[in-house]
C-alpha cells in the first residue's frame, strides 16, 4: 500500500461544547457534525430531523409535462416501454417505474442495454427493437440526457418520449415531451443530488396525489435506497430522507426480491445500515450487468413470486464470485506487466492493458490499483483492434480532464473528475498513456489522503458510541460512516487469526488497553513488530454477541508514530522522479544522492536483520530517520541490489549469495545522479 497523508480537520471543542448544549446532544455528535461542515441551526435541524419531509415533485421543472404525458398514455392504453440502465441505480429506477405503471394498470414493458455490446445510454438498434413491439412511449430512467439523435429517431418511429434523468447536462437538449432532471440550469431548487432512482420516484409521486406519498414510500423507500446508496450521490437533504426509510424497510421487508437478495448475501437475520447495503446487495445487483445481463436484477425486483426471486438472488451471487474471480484474474496480468517492466510503475498516471480483459469489471482494477499505489489509474481492454478503457482518480486530479488531453485518439469518452471511460484503437494505446502522462507533468499530482474526523483516546472507545451513530445514519457519499484516529499506540502482542489471514494486534497507550482487527494482512506481511509505536485509522462497529453488544475496532489504515507524512511522501515522490530520468533541481540531488556512510548503514541493517520490508517507510522508522533521508536510503537499496549484493523478492529485500567488494559508483543510478 501506498503511504498516505492524513487529514484530520481543526477540532474546535469550545465550538462542539456550545453545539451540544444547545442542542442537547452528545459531545461526540456535535464533534461530527462539526467535521462534516454542518454547523449552522438549519443545517443541524435538518440533519438531525427523523421526519419525512419530501419537496413537492412539480417544483423539478418540466414534471407537470411528464405526468400529462404519461396520463395520456395510460388513458390511451398504448404500451409503454421503461428504458433503463444496466448498473444498479438504473435498475432499481427501472423497476421502480415499472412497477409503479404496472400497478395504474398500464401495458408496460422494460429495456435494459447489454453492458458489453450496447454500451451506456440510449442507441438506435435498440429504440428501432422496441418499436417493433407496439410501443408508443419511451420513458427513460437514469439515461436519456444526451440521447439527441435518438430522440429524434424515436419520433420519427411514431413514438415519444419522456426523459427522467439526472445526469450533468449537456448544451443541446433532446427532442421529448418533457426532461425531467434536477441538474437543469432552468431548475429552481436547492437540492438538486438524486439519484436515478430517486427521481423515478419523484416522478411517480407526481403522477399521485401528495396524500398517497407516505404509502408510495412505504412501498418503493427500500427499492430507492438501493438504488441512491449505489450511485454514491450525497446522502444529505432529501437522499438523506429516502435512504433512512429504506433501510428501515429492508431491515423489515416483505419485498421477496430483497428478502432473497439478503439471504444470498448472508445478512438475511442481521440489521444492516447504508454501508451494508453498499457492500452486499449492491455489487451482486452491479455484478450480473457486469458478467451477464441486467434485466434478471430488475425481474428480480419487480417479482412477487418468492421462489423464482430465490433463484435470481442465488445467480447474482454466482455472478459477483464471477465477478470477484475475474477481477483477480486481471490484476494478476496487469501485475505481471509491472514485473516484465518494473518502470511504468513510477508514472505519474499508471496505464494497463490487455487482450480481452472483461470490460464489465476494468473500472473496478482501475479502482484497486488506485488504492494499492496512490495514483490514477486507467485500465484498458482491446480485442485486438479496438480498445476499451475505464480509469479512476484520487482527490485533486481531474482524470476527465487528463483523458479530455488526448481526445483526438478517442473514438467517444465521458465521465467526470474521478472516474471517465473512453475508446480508442489498440495501435493509439502507447501513444494515449505518453499524452495522459505528459499532461500530468503540467499539473501539481496531489498526493494520496485518509480524511479523518478528529483523533480519539483508546478509554473513549466504548458502546456508547454506537449510540450516536445511529443518530448519524445512513453513511454514505457526503456523510461519510466515521474514522477516527488512534495515536500512539504501542504493539503489545500480534495474533493471527482466521487461519492466519487476518490480525488482531493487543494495543495501549497511557495505562488504556485495546484491541483491533487488521483484516487481510498476514503475520509474515505485516511490517510492524512488538513494541512499535503506531498511529491507526480506525472505524468503530456493532459486535453482537450472546444478548451483549461490543464495540469492535477495524483499522482501515496504519503507520508508524515517528515518520513524518510529508517527508516520506515528497521523498517518494523526488524517487520517482528519478527512476523516471527526470531533470534535478540542484536542492533535489542533493536529498537524493546517498553518501558511501548512508549506502554503509542501510547494508549494515539489513545484514544484521536478514532481511527488511521494501517499505522504505518502515525502514526508515528502523534506522532512526523520520523519513529526511527516504530518497537517499531508496537509492542505496536500488545500488546495492544492481550490484549484487541484494535482492528483492516478494516484497522483502535480503542479503544475496554473492557478497563480493563493489564499486558503488558502478551502479547506474549512483552515475545518473552524479550526472545531472
Amino acid at each position: 500500500m501506498s503511504r498516505k497523508k492524513w487529514i484530520i480537520p481543526k477540532n474546535d471543542r469550545q465550538k462542539a461544547i456550545a453545539m451540544s448544549e444547545k442542542y442537547d446532544m452528545d459531545l461526540l455528535t456535535s464533534s461530527l457534525l462539526l467535521s462534516r461542515g454542518i454547523e449552522s441551526e438549519d443545517e443541524v435541524l435538518s440533519f438531525c430531523s427523523q421526519e419525512t419531509v419530501l419537496c413537492d415533485p412539480f417544483d423539478l421543472k418540466d414534471m407537470d409535462k411528464a405526468v400529462i404525458a404519461i396520463g395520456e398514455a395510460l388513458d390511451a392504453g398504448e404500451k409503454i416501454t421503461v428504458y433503463g440502465d444496466y448498473d444498479a441505480d438504473g435498475v432499481t429506477s427501472t423497476a421502480i417505474m415499472f412497477t409503479f405503471l404496472e400497478m395504474q394498470g398500464a401495458d408496460v414493458d422494460f429495456y435494459i442495454p447489454d453492458r458489453n455490446t450496447e454500451g451506456y445510454g440510449m442507441n438506435k438498434k435498440a429504440i428501432e427493437k422496441i418499436a417493433k413491439t407496439g410501443t408508443k412511449l419511451i420513458i427513460t430512467v437514469d439515461n436519456g440526457i444526451s440521447a439527441v439523435e435518438e430522440s429524434e429517431l424515436i419520433y420519427s418511429l411514431g413514438m415519444k418520449l419522456v426523459i427522467t434523468d439526472h445526469h450533468r447536462v449537456p448544451e443541446i437538449l433532446p427532442r421529448a415531451e418533457a426532461i425531467v432532471d434536477p441538474h437543469r440550469p432552468d431548475n429552481p431548487m436547492n437540492f438538486c443530488e438524486w439519484s436515478g432512482a430517486g427521481v423515478a420516484f419523484k416522478t411517480i409521486c407526481a403522477f399521485s396525489d401528495p396524500e398517497e406519498t407516505e404509502a408510495l414510500l412505504e412501498e418503493f423507500a427500500d427499492i430507492v435506497a438501493i438504488g441512491t446508496i449505489a450511485d454514491v450521490v450525497t446522502l444529505t437533504g432529501e437522499n438523506r430522507v429516502l435512504v433512512r426509510r429504506g433501510v428501515e424497510k429492508i431491515n423489515n421487508t416483505q419485498h421477496v426480491g430483497i428478502e432473497a437478495l439478503k439471504e444470498a448475501a448472508g445478512i438475511g437475520e442481521k440489521t444492516v445500515g447504508a454501508v451494508n447495503i453498499a457492500f452486499s446487495l449492491v455489487p451482486r445487483i452491479n455484478a450480473i450487468g457486469r458478467m451477464k445481463h441486467a434485466s434478471q436484477a430488475v425481474r428480480l425486483l419487480i417479482s412477487d413470486d418468492i421462489n423464482e426471486a430465490f433463484e435470481i438472488a442465488q445467480e447474482l451471487t454466482e455472478c459477483n464470485q464471477s465477478r470477484q474471480k475475474t477481477e483477480n484474474e486481471i490484476m494478476l496480468e496487469a501485475m505481471q506487466q509491472i514485473s516484465e517492466d518494473p518502470s511504468r510503475i513510477y508514472d505519474r498516471v499508471l496505464v494497463f492493458s490487455g487482450i480481452n480483459w472483461h470490460s464489465g469489471v476494468i473500472g473496478i482494477v482501475a479502482s484497486r490499483f488506485v488504492d494499492i499505489y496512490g495514483k490514477p489509474c486507467i485500465v484498458i481492454t482491446s480485442d485486438g483492434c479496438e480498445a476499451k478503457g475505464s480509469g479512476r482518480s484520487i482527490e485533486g486530479f481531474s482524470l476527465y480532464d487528463a483523458i479530455n488531453s488526448a481526445s483526438h485518439l478517442l473514438t467517444h469518452f465521458g465521465g467526470h473528475v474521478l472516474a471517465a471511460g473512453f475508446g480508442i484503437l489498440d495501435k493509439d494505446i502507447e501513444l494515449f498513456r505518453k499524452i495522459v502522462n505528459d499532461y500530468a507533468k503540467t499539473v501539481e499530482m496531489p498526493y494520496p489522503s485518509v480524511n479523518m474526523d478528529f483523533r480519539i483516546k483508546p478509554e473513549a472507545v466504548c458502546a456508547d458510541v454506537l449510540d450516536v451513530f445511529s443518530l448519524l445514519e445512513p453513511f454514505g457519499a457526503g456523510n461519510p460512516q466515521p474514522l477516527f484516529g488512534l495515536y500512539n499506540m504501542k504493539i503489545e502482542n500480534i495474533i493471527p487469526v482466521g487461519n492466519g489471514k487476518h490480525l488482531r494486534l493487543n494495543l495501549s497507550s497511557r495505562g488504556a488497553n485495546i484491541t483491533a482487527m487488521k483484516f487481510s494482512s498476514s503475520l509474515e506481511t505485516f511490517p510492524y513488530r512488538k513494541g512499535d509505536e503506531i498511529n491507526l485509522a480506525v472505524r468503530l462497529e456493532r459486535n453482537e454477541y450472546m444478548g451483549e453488544t461490543r464495540v469492535s475496532i477495524h483499522i482501515k489504515e496504519i503507520k508508524d508514530s515517528f515518520t513524518s507524512d510529508d517527508k516520506c511522501l515528497e521523498g517518494m515522490r523526488l524517487y520517482e522522479k528519478i527512476k523516471r530520468k527526470e531533470a534535478l533541481s540542484r536542492a533535489e540531488k542533493e536529498k537524493a544522492l546517498p553518501s558511501r556512510e548512508d549506502t554503509a548503514k542501510v547494508y549494515k541493517y539489513i545484514k544484521q536483520n536478514n532481511k527488511i520490508f521494501d517499505d522504505m517507510c518502515i525502514l526508515c522508522l528502523r534506522l532512526g530517520d523520520d523519513g529526511e533521508n527516504l530518497c537517499k536510503y531508496t537509492v542505496s537499496v536500488d545500488a546495492l541490489t544492481e550490484l549484487g549484493l541484494l535482492r528483492n523478492e516478494n516484497g522483502m529485500i535480503s542479503l544475496s549469495d554473492n557478497q563480493s567488494k563493489v564499486d558503488l559508483d558502478n551502479s547506474s543510478v549512483i552515475r545518473f545522479l552524479k550526472s545531472i
